[in-house]
């Protein structure tokens, strides 16, 4: 396998993990597609060390897995952004 082909299917397990830790919180989130398939790819990163700390270099982390630190990660880019669990933060529009 090539180095191009294996950075295109790198993109878009980044992008599937991604997206669906943006469907699991609810809000909307204001990411471009690169930084969907970003964020799933250090989700996905991520997960991969811990699960290789915890099981000595013997398994690898699975799309749950990798889903669940996808979505620690959005949490906490939304609460450096002033938001919440619910609310994605940034600009703050009330309407009356």
């Amino acid at each position: 396998m090539s180095f191009i082909v294996y950075l295109i299917i790198l993109f878009f397990w980044g992008l599937v993990v991604g997206a669906f830790a943006r469907l699991a919180l609810p809000g909307p989130d204001p990411m471009t597609i690169w930084q969907t398939a970003l964020l799933g790819i250090a989700g996905s990163v991520l997960a991969g060390v811990v699960v290789w700390l915890i099981s000595d270099g013997r398994a690898a982390p699975g799309f749950l897995v990798s889903l669940v630190f996808t979505v620690g990660i959005l949490y906490f880019i939304r609460r450096s952004r002033g938001g919440g669990l619910t609310r994605p933060g940034g600009r703050d529009v009330r309407r009356f």
